[in-house]
């Protein structure tokens, strides 16, 4: 069985994409992504583009379903090991993953309000129901977020609790439409976030 290359892309425009990934491209016989995703690839490989389902059952027998000597490239965001794929290919394939990491947006975010990393606490909402009082006793989550569970709900489980908070939200990160705002617990509206991260940190943290 062949090499399953996972590559992560980055936070979204191909400009932040790492080096290296054209020659995966050329030896790849499929590659995987959502629609998003495969944009990013040369007009030369847009032909193996495969848009994979959503449910991870049915994306393992798509991948049992091809040829024993094919070479799988599948795209995934950020970086595939930061609430991405990797784990799940890795474990679900293992011995044939090779995975090649990619900016997160949570790397991408910090960067662009100039916020070190150093103890920060990384997190999800996607399909689960955050421990608020946990992830609130702490300076400094990053958390990627749904429709479900985003900005305005995150303000309003911490104006619950009485707690002062500093919250950075950034929509469609790395693109045209790119937005990011800081912003105190009681500012945040109740309105749909784009593709957005959250950083929820304690009142009085230095940021630019």
């Amino acid at each position: 069985m062949d090499v399953i290359y996972v590559i992560g892309i980055g936070p979204g425009a191909p400009s932040f994409g790492l080096l290296g990934s054209e020659e995966i491209y050329q030896k790849a016989d499929y590659i995987l992504g959502s629609e998003r995703h495969l944009e990013i690839l040369p007009a030369t490989y847009q032909e193996k583009g495969v848009v994979p389902p959503k449910k991870l059952a049915e994306l393992a027998q798509l991948i049992v379903s091809y040829p024993e000597d094919a070479t799988i490239l599948y795209l995934a965001s950020g970086d595939p090991l930061i609430y991405g794929l990797g784990k799940w290919l890795s474990e679900k394939f293992k011995g044939r993953v090779v995975i090649q990491p990619g900016i997160s947006s949570f790397q991408y975010l910090a960067s662009k309000v100039f916020l070190p990393m150093n103890d920060a606490y990384l997190t999800s909402s996607h399909a689960k129901i955050p421990d608020f009082d946990f992830l609130l006793s702490l300076p400094k989550v990053f958390m990627v977020t749904d429709k479900k569970i985003g900005p305005y709900e995150i303000a309003q489980e911490v104006m619950k609790r009485g707690l002062k908070k500093v919250l950075v939200i950034g929509e469609n990160l790395s693109y045209e439409d790119e937005k990011i705002e800081i912003l105190a617990e009681d500012q945040v509206i109740d309105r749909q976030y784009e593709m957005n991260v959250v950083v929820i940190l304690n009142e009085g943290f230095g940021i630019y």
